[in-house]
């Protein structure tokens, strides 16, 4: 069964039961605040199981002057029904060991007999009943095939409480909740279902078939009930409910409903004379019932609340995440037909973001007056005057192709296209999930092996929907075509900052690269680490600018180039020592270094190195690599002090560095290629690669790394790449 069906089910389903459910939620809501609110009038009675019959009765009797019954709540409240000397029935609770009044039973409040009949029935009575009844199915419904989506989202049932991946709030908290609350959203539904069909006499039926029980004439009598052996041995915990005899006679029994039958006791022997277990549809009935209101447990009380509130949310993020999906996924007017495209643009996108990167190329190729046409993987055609097609596809769940280019591969091999067509494959996914790009990689090989078809550029993989990695692929496109490609930035709200003073307590002059580091002291108590993120703010406006940091000593160091025309740079640079700074410390947690690592390699190029310097000085302990690549060797002068410190106070640090323009000029990466014995044993021993500096480095080393575990058996690139063993943070 595809994805698509699966979608389109729930979410029809939640559609045509959306009102129904919003009103069974928070109806539910307020129904499971009426448990918590009852528990916290403090009557429950301790320990019920070491509370006999026996007790409670004599209690009662010696307080009251008439009892007509007792009952034990699944709250843990006992409650008498007595007499009053009005001869007016009174129903109150008692502590049943001492028979002292703790409380009168108060009338239910007005607004939860209120929701109950709207939860019920919606004032419909039986229509409103069944209607309740179809909605608790349809919300099951919803549920299972939410669960499947889910599954093929995370990659397979067995990963569905893997990391999840950090998207917009929506979407991340639709998947977050829907695996704390899926299993009491189904139970809340299948009780639903089971306490409709127990109303419209579905169920078989429930009486109680009670058997006379021969006596033995000879039996004791006792004079008093706390002898009776029945109501000795018999304690709170087992019963549901007494009714007492209206006087003395032998004849007159208790009529005792315990928690699995109802007997007849003869108050002066204990004798059960009349016994009827209660059959299975009775007991479901009531644990169906107590599941479904929470009656008598505040923490499932708290639980169904949470539930049915995440129940609203799930309808609001689906909301929100449909219409995004349709925003970005949302066709554009072709200007052209296909035929009269040089540029195709395929896309093939589950959530829109495929579509959204897809709709920027179009728009940028349309501005310089290129003849573009855009259209899904699905409705692959023969293209008459085709030279370039660039597909943009994600992958979704366990690898497989998104719901509108699942019918590519196959339509792919019937089609002969006429022209000698170049082509170039972007990936989008998450390196959280283990199948990243999968469906790309296998979509880029099918194309490589027909015939008429030239890979323009390798294989290009978008992480998290990174768009300076897009503009990177952008900037390798514009080569390749021979033409600058105007590209529109998406817009990003702006995050708040907490910002705090900093003295400037160092700044260098300016190497060879334009390259200086900056001291700062914070002048009051904060929280940060190497890795984290500085936030400052060039000309005390809102434009922000962000620079990775290193912890040495309680103070911040940066390591920054100065460009020309850098607004964010040249105010750094132009700051004397003794000055004060508002800046914001922002938190960057996937970039901090893992305490539980004992062997780690650091690769860096320019001024990425920023925040290794710091991870050096604080882990001492750690046997540590560092790559670094500049211009050269005059480049590394502004970091020679640093070094020097910290290679005289241990030798369980190795530093290469490559320089592009000097000596042998090699790049980062060569020298990650020349220590590959170093990079395998460090990946098997479960050691860390922490990556900073440009994308372009990034993906040059990531290419060596996937070389160097070509044929590894103790680990794949693949499942290197899906692991805490890899850390990136390039730009």
């Amino acid at each position: 069964m595809t994805i698509s069906i699966w979608r389109y089910s729930h979410l029809t389903l939640a559609l045509v039961s959306s009102l129904f459910l919003i009103v069974a939620s928070v109806t539910g809501i307020i129904l499971a605040v009426e448990p918590i609110s009852h528990q916290t009038k403090g009557y429950a009675v301790e320990n019920l199981e070491e509370v006999s019959l026996a007790t409670a009765i004599d209690a009662l009797k010696n307080t009251y002057d008439e009892v007509l019954g007792l009952e034990v709540e699944s709250s843990g409240f006992v409650k008498a029904s007595v007499l009053t000397m009005d001869m007016e029935t009174l129903d109150v609770y008692v502590n049943p060991v001492t028979g002292e009044q703790l409380g009168e039973v108060r009338e239910r409040p007005y607004i939860f007999t209120f929701a109950t009949n709207v939860h019920r029935s919606l004032f419909l009575k039986s229509i409103g009943r069944f209607f309740v009844g179809l909605i608790s199915l349809l919300l099951a419904i919803i549920a299972i095939t939410g669960l499947v989506l889910l599954a093929k989202r995370q990659g397979g049932f067995s990963k569905l409480f893997s990391k999840v991946q950090k998207d917009y709030f929506e979407l991340r908290y639709h998947v977050v909740l829907s695996r704390w609350f899926f299993i009491p959203i189904v139970i809340l539904a299948v009780t639903g279902v089971y306490l409709s069909a127990e109303k419209f006499n579905l169920l078989p039926e429930a009486n109680v078939e009670q058997q006379e029980v021969v006596v033995n004439e000879n039996t004791k009598a006792y004079n008093h009930i706390k002898e009776v052996p029945f109501f000795k041995e018999t304690t709170l915990a087992a019963v549901r409910q007494v009714e007492f005899p209206f006087s003395d006679d032998p004849e007159e029994y208790y009529l005792i409903a315990l928690q699995d039958k109802e007997v007849a006791v003869n108050q002066q022997t204990g004798t059960i004379v009349r016994s009827g277990d209660y059959p299975f549809v009775t007991m479901a009935s009531r644990l169906s019932l107590v599941l479904h209101t929470g009656e008598g447990n505040v923490i499932w009380s708290i639980i169904l609340l949470l539930a049915s509130t995440s129940i609203l949310f799930f309808m609001y993020s689906g909301f929100v995440m449909t219409l995004k999906r349709r925003k970005k996924g949302k066709r554009i007017t072709q200007l052209l037909g296909k035929d009269e495209c040089e540029y195709i643009i395929l896309v093939g996108s589950e959530s829109g973001t495929a579509f959204d990167f897809g709709q920027r190329l179009y728009n940028g190729l349309t501005k310089v007056g290129k003849k573009v046409f855009l259209t899904e993987l699905n409705k692959y055609n023969v293209y008459a005057k085709a030279k370039n097609i660039i597909v943009f596809t994600s992958t979704y769940g366990e690898g497989e192709p998104p719901t509108n280019a699942r019918k590519f591969p196959a339509l792919f091999s019937t089609i002969q296209q006429p022209n000698k067509i170049d082509f170039s494959v972007i990936g989008f996914g998450s390196l959280d999930y283990p199948d990243y790009c999968k469906f790309a990689i296998e979509l880029d090989n099918q194309i490589i092996s027909a015939n008429n078809f030239h890979q323009q550029l390798p294989l290009f993989k978008i992480n998290k929907s990174d768009f300076d990695s897009f503009e990177l692929w952008m900037i390798q496109f514009s080569k390749q075509v021979g033409f600058t490609i105007p590209i529109e930035r998406p817009i990003i709200n702006k995050k708040k900052y907490k910002k705090v003073e900093f003295e400037v307590v160092e700044r260098t002059a300016l190497n060879c690269d334009d390259t200086f580091l900056l001291r700062l002291k914070p002048k009051s108590k904060i929280d940060f680490t190497s890795g984290d993120l500085l936030a400052i703010f060039p000309n005390a406006d809102d434009m922000v600018r962000e620079y990775s940091v290193a912890r040495i000593e309680d103070e911040i160091l940066l390591s920054i180039k100065k460009h020309e025309l850098g607004r964010g740079s040249n105010f750094l640079f132009g700051l004397k020592v003794g000055e004060t700074i508002k800046a914001a410390i922002d938190r960057n947690e996937h970039f901090h270094f893992p305490e539980n690592s004992k062997n780690s390699i650091f690769i860096s190029n320019g001024t990425g190195i920023a925040p290794f310097l710091g991870m050096i000085s604080e882990n001492t302990t750690k046997n540590i690599s560092l790559f670094w690549g500049g211009r050269k060797k005059a480049s590394m002068e502004v970091y020679n002090s640093i070094f020097e410190k910290e290679a005289s106070n241990r030798g369980n640090l190795k530093i290469f560095t490559s320089f592009s323009r000097e000596g042998e000029k090699q790049y980062i990466q060569d020298a990650v290629l020349e220590q590959k014995d170093l990079v395998l044993e460090t990946i098997n021993q479960n050691g860390t690669i922490m990556i900073c500096g440009s994308l372009a480095m990034q993906h040059d080393v990531l290419d060596v790394i996937e070389k160097i575990l070509e044929g590894n058996q103790t680990i794949t690139f693949e499942a290197f790449e899906n692991s805490n063993q890899l850390k990136t943070d390039c730009y």
